[in-house]
């Protein structure tokens, strides 16, 4: 892995933890997760859990993300999260596009594209998901599917700064299902993407710019994903709610 892609630890906390919950585990993240300058840690609360988690993060290395954001400033959007509201909060990171929000929520291409524009915007780094189904997969039509979502995905966004727009790569059908894909399967992915970015920006960006690994991804499989050229860093679902195991990703990903 090239020198210039800082290693990148990020956990999504999904819709887990009220606020006393999420303070205690802020502070065993902040007591246990080890500093490092050549791995980069993010955590993702959910929304009522961004201004305690941030307090409670302020002194550590450690970063704060959003789960979601709309792409308007304000307005009568009930139930939205904006750029300013995450910016008020200290957060740095943003998951977009996850294939939740895609199943569940109907998230389009385009909303991503949206969301990560007014994202770049507004200076928070959008951590910008793709990924594709069983269905997909077993149809071997799984690199052609993930490329064109990371066309549609970035379609008119200008990157001045690789390290400020990030990809995650989880096959839908090993998220939460106790399925990992292999290493390999990673890679082939990841490659493609890498390859897709470079086609669209340069490969100089592409180069910079940070690809993860998200697909029940922890302490026990994650050395074998970082050992791959373009994967870059884990996008932690499970893992990343209890701080032992986080904490062991993030020394793993620090070897």
């Amino acid at each position: 892995m090239p020198s210039k892609r800082t290693r990148l630890i990020a956990g999504n906390w999904k819709m887990n933890n009220d606020v006393p919950a999420a303070k205690e585990l802020a502070e065993a993240l902040v007591e246990k997760v080890p500093a490092s300058d050549s791995v980069e840690v993010v955590i993702c609360p959910p929304t009522i859990d961004l201004a305690c988690t941030s307090h409670k993060i302020a002194e550590s290395a450690i970063k704060l993300g959003g789960q979601n954001v709309y792409w308007e400033e304000k307005g009568a959007y009930t139930g939205e999260t904006s750029c300013g509201m995450l910016k008020s909060v200290n957060a740095e990171y943003c998951i977009i596009g996850h294939s939740e929000r895609r199943d569940y929520f109907h998230e389009t291409d385009e909303d991503i594209n949206k969301k990560a524009k007014a994202l770049m915007a507004a200076g928070i780094t959008p951590i910008s998901c793709c990924g594709e189904s069983l269905e997909v997969r077993e149809a071997g039509t799984h690199v052609a599917f993930v490329v064109d979502q990371i066309k549609k995905d970035t379609e008119g966004l200008t990157i001045t700064d690789p390290s400020k727009y990030v990809v995650a790569y989880e096959p839908i059908w090993a998220i939460g299902t106790g399925k990992t894909a292999t290493a390999a399967d990673a890679q082939e992915v990841c490659g493609a993407i890498r390859a897709t970015l470079a086609e669209i920006f340069g490969q100089e960006t592409a180069d910079g710019i940070r690809i993860l690994y998200g697909g029940s991804a922890k302490p026990e499989n994650i050395a074998g994903f970082l050992a791959e050229e373009d994967v870059d860093g884990a996008l932690v679902g499970g893992a990343s709610l209890k701080a032992d195991d986080f904490a062991a990703m993030v020394e793993k990903a620090a070897e």
